[in-house]
């Protein structure tokens, strides 16, 4: 059976269209969907990588074939990082900028609504930062990552960690 240079094309072609597509949505839908994956974020990730897999490689179910898409997105992903790095504009059109949550102990309702984070979250995330109210923030950042940064008032270090949504979750007083 000859090798099929044309049909590896059209894969990484294919997949090219594939992955703007992918970074493109991710723009549009927001950095909150980045590390506060939630079960049904999780299931949306797995469903869409499923969902497009035929529209990468189409027909072509070769181990040949599964590579080439692989190695398409990887240069790709390598490529957009290169060209984040090194050209600002670039970096803006697909990351955001932060987003200041709480400023001087006061909670920013608008900011909150714009990136979708309920009262109860916030409160959450900066829990885990060992503060227990609003008014004990200096600074509260959602991230261009997705991670939330908090500087409490008495404190001069930044602290930050990884706030992953947690739904559906009993309280200690629940159980």
């Amino acid at each position: 059976m000859p090798f099929d240079y044309h049909s590896l094309l059209d894969i990484a072609f294919r997949s090219s269209c594939v992955y703007i597509f992918m970074v493109i949505s991710f723009r549009i839908f927001g950095k909150r969907e980045l590390s506060q994956l939630s079960i049904t974020d999780l299931s949306l990730v797995v469903l869409i990588s499923n969902a497009v897999q035929n529209a990468m490689v189409g027909e072509n179910t070769t181990l040949i074939g599964g590579l080439t898409a692989g190695i398409v997105l990887f240069a790709l992903n390598m490529l957009v990082g290169y060209l984040m790095f090194r050209f600002k504009p670039v970096r803006n059109i697909i990351q955001s900028e932060p987003v200041t949550l709480i400023y001087n102990g006061k909670v920013l309702q608008k900011n909150l609504r714009s990136v979708l984070l309920s009262e109860d979250e916030l409160q959450a995330a900066i829990r885990e930062h060992g503060v227990a109210a609003f008014k004990e923030v200096s600074l509260c950042i959602l991230e261009v990552d997705g991670n939330i940064s908090v500087i409490s008032g008495n404190d001069d270090s930044l602290r930050r960690t990884q706030y992953k949504r947690k739904r559906h979750q009993k309280s200690l007083q629940d159980i």
